[in-house]
Formats: structure tokens, sequence, C-alpha cells
């Protein structure tokens, strides 16, 4: 059987993507999917490259151990808990190979499957994961995305957390309320204007210090783990875009304290 080297890498670097997007939502792990790119490409390399004359030794156990852990390095490096991430990652990995041996047994297939039945098996292995598996997990992580926020004219660009459980949203509007880290958006403001992290632990004081300036600042109510009831100063921006959406004028509540506790982003937002 003719087996053709961009195929091979295009069939792994496309499975190893889903297992490492599988990966990192289960985990609960904020990502990148370029880092995630990344790392599905060094192991579609890696199994293209096991198919050339002379690279037999690529197959040896410990190249393949040390394939998934360079991927895992790769896609997750950042991550404050790199081994739990990188643990889930060999478990969805294992799971996929268990489906589509699975896959084989009952389509009669043989050993070596076609690029579109692994693609499909692939695809359907991500799918029951995340849709199946993930209720169990601690939370659903979400995507890094940078952010650019407008105010009269002045620009703050972010790091925010694209999460899919921040249920947080403007009561008026119902729209989406990024949470921000304070300290993080003094370019918003002008020079001595933005309050600080003291003022902002006394969100109605902060209100009443603003009164006079329109409409822009209100109080937001928020709940949290550990926390019932209470309260964040806010300020409505003229327009806030997230990776590639516009989200237009919104409500940008304003921490106290960081909102990372790895400091890898310093906002954020509900999907």
């Amino acid at each position: 059987m003719t087996v053709y080297i961009d195929e091979v890498f295009l069939l792994n670097a496309i499975v190893d993507y889903l297992l490492l997007l599988s990966a990192a939502r289960l985990a609960g792990e904020p990502f990148r999917r370029l880092r995630l790119g990344m790392g599905a490409v060094l192991g579609g390399l890696y199994a293209a490259l096991t198919i050339l004359p002379g690279l037999e030794f690529l197959s040896h156990p410990l190249c393949k151990l040390a394939v998934p852990v360079g991927m895992s390095l790769v896609a997750f490096g950042s991550a404050k808990r790199l081994l739990r991430v990188s643990l889930v990652f060999f478990g969805v990995s294992a799971a996929f190979g268990g489906g589509v041996l699975a896959l084989q047994l009952f389509l009669g297939a043989p050993a070596v499957l076609d690029l579109k039945t692994t693609l499909l098996a692939a695809a359907g292995c991500y799918l029951f994961l995340t849709l199946i598996f993930r209720r169990t997990a601690r939370h659903t992580g979400g995507e890094l995305a940078p952010a650019r926020l407008e105010l009269e004219g002045r620009v703050c660009r972010l790091t925010v957390l694209v999460d899919t459980g921040n249920t947080l949203t403007d009561p008026v509007t119902g729209k989406a309320v990024m949470v921000a880290e304070g300290e993080r958006l003094r370019e918003l403001f002008p020079m001595g204007e933005c309050p600080g992290a003291e003022e902002l632990r006394d969100p109605i004081g902060a209100l009443e210090k603003r009164r006079g300036e329109g409409r822009r600042w209100r109080l937001l109510p928020y709940r949290a783990v550990g926390i019932p009831w209470a309260l964040l100063l806010a300020v409505r921006v003229d327009r806030a875009q997230v990776g590639g959406e516009d989200y237009g004028p919104i409500l940008v509540a304003l921490s106290p304290t960081p909102v990372s506790d790895g400091g890898g982003y310093n906002a954020l937002i509900g999907a």
C-alpha cells in the first residue's frame, strides 16, 4: 500500500491538535491556539519522519515517549499545572487509541485506517470527551486572547481569558461584562485618574467620587465561589475587541485584586 508523507503529516497534525485541545479543556487550563498548533505540528513531523528510510530508530519506545512529552511542553509550557494537563493529554491520547481500535473492530477495517475514517474518529473522540467528560472536570477552562479597549480616544491592551464558566453580564443590556485588574487600566484614563486598589475595595465610595462624570460609571453586583454577593466598580468603555470579535461598548469591572493566580492573563470575559 502506498503511503504519502504529506497525508501522514496532515492526518497526525490534525489528530494531535484535537487531542491537545481536548486535554486543555478537560484540565481546565487556559490555552493559546498557536501553541496548540505548534505542538500538533511537532507530532505530525514525527509521524512523517518515522516512515522515511533510515529513520527507523525513531520508532524506539524512548522516542515515542519523548515526542508527546515535547508536544506537552510546546503546547502547555506556560501552564501553572503543567503536569496535570500533560497527564490528561496522555489519557486523552490513550482514549483516542482505544476508540480507533474499537472502530476498526466494528468496521472490520484494516490495521491502517484511511485519512477520512481516522479524521472522523478523531472528531468523534473530541466531541465525546468535551461534551460528556467535561461535566466531571473542575471547570471548562478557556482560551487566552488579546483584547483592545477604547475610552475617549485612549487605548489599553490586555490578555483576556475567554472563560465559558464566566456568566457575568450587564443586567441592563444583557451583554457580557469584562472583569479586569484595575491597575492594568491606567492607560484608559487621564494621568492620576485611574482608581487604585485601595479605592476599588470601597466601590460605593469610589462611585460617589465620580458622580459628576455622567453615566459611564456604575456598580455591578456579582457572585463567586465563597462570595455570595459583592459589588465591583465598573466603567463603560466605548469599544472592546477580544481576539477577532468586536463587542462594541461594554462594561468593564475593575477588580482590586489579580484575576489570574499565575499571572498569565489580566482580564476575564464570558464566551
